[in-house]
């Protein structure tokens, strides 16, 4: 392990500076704004949004046409209020007008990302240098409020791919670096999760990070053997990816002895929010507007849930501006009780995700699998349903770039994660119905799990 001092103040700030990315600086001005009035806060925010509403104007067409529309013009100060003036996005409109969205000439470059995200639809988009600063920074001023310090040491349950090619050897080799041991997220057999404990023992670590779901799943294997961990330094679990039920942070808390908070965040938009040790979940009120609104688009009184409909101030490359996340949230009226101008979110309601089990015996996020169809060209929607062990059965709504390649593609990525003796029913279908909730799970077993592992989900 490298010493934290030298980490901390020598090699991250010298790794972020050869990917371009200004992380610390940002995290030097998030330890200034975060104390302003929430005022100043939305002052501050304002003069983001006109930047981001100024560069967008010029460099993606499709916005400039929406922004005419709306008689919203950017050389002038922008409002809170006159946001609200441009109609809502989401990811149909990034799908269908993503080039025409792209600036692919911003400062630091434009890198394409896909995600499935939680309606199962994969999304391609652009993220700049100025947007990976600012999740890292609001990440890095999140683990302050827990008294971890960037390069203390940190372990990570977390995605890994099948085989490692040669990035991400030099990705293991740089979070080693970093002080960053990551844990294969998508490995979870019970002698898998043993030797896990050995290693966070080991290391020592200051916070976890992980998936909710598959932090609660390590903490019952923890609590089912008796396993007694010993981290004097270990100061906060942090999870994130799906909501946190009550009873998992309870799980969590108990088997690592330490508490746990969680994060709210993802792909397209960014790290939104985190929780703090008074139990507040606040926003990243310098990178993200937030909005709550109802079914009809219009604002609910505060307290009440709603879609959470945000704008990404650092999204440069591919803004994203009144985007509909599909997430459900309350946001509250009251001040940080440390003092902070930042905003306060009561509760993410958000969505979950399944596990799948394989025919070892092992646990699975469900994100390991929808990687596999993530990274398919051709996939317009999919559900992936795990009918028994060996059995799975895969629905796929074809768009227009689908190739008859595709199909093949799929099965062998999902017998890489789950075995080659799995049998998959393979569908190409025109629509995936939504279940009798009205929200689409994209990922579903029906695989029965002892009793220790229903404790987790």
């Amino acid at each position: 392990m490298i010493r934290p001092l030298l980490a901390r103040h020598l090699i991250y700030p010298v790794h972020e500076r050869l990917m371009k990315r200004p992380t610390f600086g940002y995290l030097a001005e998030l330890e200034e704004t975060q104390w302003l009035t929430r005022d100043g806060i939305e002052r501050l925010q304002e003069k983001k949004l006109t930047r981001l509403l100024q560069s967008a104007h010029a460099h993606s067409p499709w916005y400039r046409d929406r922004m005419r529309a709306a008689a919203i013009d950017p050389e002038q100060q922008v409002t809170l209020e006159d946001l609200r003036r441009l109609p809502v996005m989401d990811k149909q409109d990034v799908i269908a007008h993503g080039d025409q969205m792209v600036w692919h000439d911003v400062p630091g470059g434009a890198f394409k990302y896909n995600t499935g995200g939680s309606s199962g639809q994969p999304l391609i988009f652009y993220y700049g240098r100025r947007r990976q600063a600012s999740d890292a920074a609001g990440r890095m001023r999140a683990r302050r409020w827990w008294g971890v310090e960037p390069g203390d040491p940190e372990v990570y349950l977390w995605g890994a791919p099948v085989e490692l090619d040669k990035t991400d050897r030099i990705k293991t080799i740089r979070d080693r670096l970093l002080n960053q041991l990551v844990l294969n997220a998508f490995e979870m057999s019970p002698a898998c999760m043993d030797e896990y404990v050995q290693a966070i023992q080991s290391y020592q670590p200051c916070c976890i990070y992980g998936y909710a779901s598959s932090m609660a799943l390590l903490a019952a294997h923890v609590m089912d053997r008796s396993i007694r961990f010993r981290l004097p330094r270990l100061k906060v679990v942090c999870t994130t990816g799906e909501p946190l039920f009550e009873h998992q942070r309870k799980l969590i808390g108990e088997a690592f002895q330490a508490p746990v908070a969680n994060e709210y965040g993802s792909r397209d938009i960014g790290f939104t929010a985190h929780e703090t040790p008074e139990g507040q979940m606040l926003l990243m009120s310098e990178s993200i507007i937030l909005e709550v609104l109802d079914p009809d688009g219009q604002p609910v009184p505060t307290g009440e849930q709603g879609e959470a409909v945000m704008t990404a101030l650092e999204s440069l490359a591919q803004p994203f501006v009144r985007y509909r996340t599909g997430d459900v949230v309350r946001v509250a009226d009251e001040a940080s009780s440390s003092g902070q101008g930042l905003h306060v979110i009561n509760e993410v309601i958000g969505r979950m995700t399944d596990f799948i089990v394989r025919s070892d015996g092992a646990i699975m996020h469900a994100l390991a699998v929808i990687y596999v169809l993530r990274a398919v060209e051709g996939v317009g929607e999919f559900k992936i349903i795990q009918h028994a062990v060996q059995d799975i059965e895969v629905l796929v709504v074809p768009n227009e770039r689908w190739q008859e390649t595709g199909r093949s593609q799929v099965e062998h990525g999902l017998r890489k994660r789950l075995g080659d003796s799995i049998r998959i029913d393979f569908r190409l279908v025109e629509k995936i119905p939504s279940e009798a909730s009205g929200k689409h799970r994209y990922v579903v077993s029906h695989v029965q799990l002892s009793d220790h592992l229903k404790m987790a989900i």
